[in-house]
């Protein structure tokens, strides 16, 4: 069995990198990519996980690589902020898991999903 790396990008760390969003339009429309996406899950045309992150996990990852996110501790009467350095590291743990099942069992990201490209003759 050959070992391919799964590289886990979120789309909110691709609309950082695509300028805030600005440059969408050169790779494709947002809202149809994530929309697919989703209906390829739904439909059980590819593999998908759900990884169970908590409300702060999912929301480091939802909010892009260099975004913070404040959370009202009611204990202490404070907030908390989480940042760039909890979000790495929620993708390091999103990465050892995928790494595991990998390693059991290759992921199946669907048959067809591009047009294969073919060099002229």
């Amino acid at each position: 069995m050959r070992s391919r790396r799964v590289a886990i990008v979120p789309l909110a760390t691709l609309t950082h990198e695509l300028g805030g969003g600005a440059d969408w339009p050169t790779v494709g429309d947002w809202e149809r990519v994530t929309t697919d996406l989703l209906q390829l899950v739904r439909s059980g045309d590819c593999n998908a996980l759900s990884l169970g992150l908590s409300e702060i996990a999912r929301a480091l990852v939802c909010t892009g690589p260099h975004s913070h996110v404040r959370v009202y501790d009611a204990a202490t009467d404070d907030f908390i902020t989480y940042g760039p350095t909890e979000c790495t590291a929620v993708l390091a743990e999103v990465d050892a898991v995928l790494a595991s099942l990998v390693a059991e069992q290759e992921l199946w990201p669907g048959d067809g999903l591009v047009a294969l490209l073919t060099r002229p003759a």
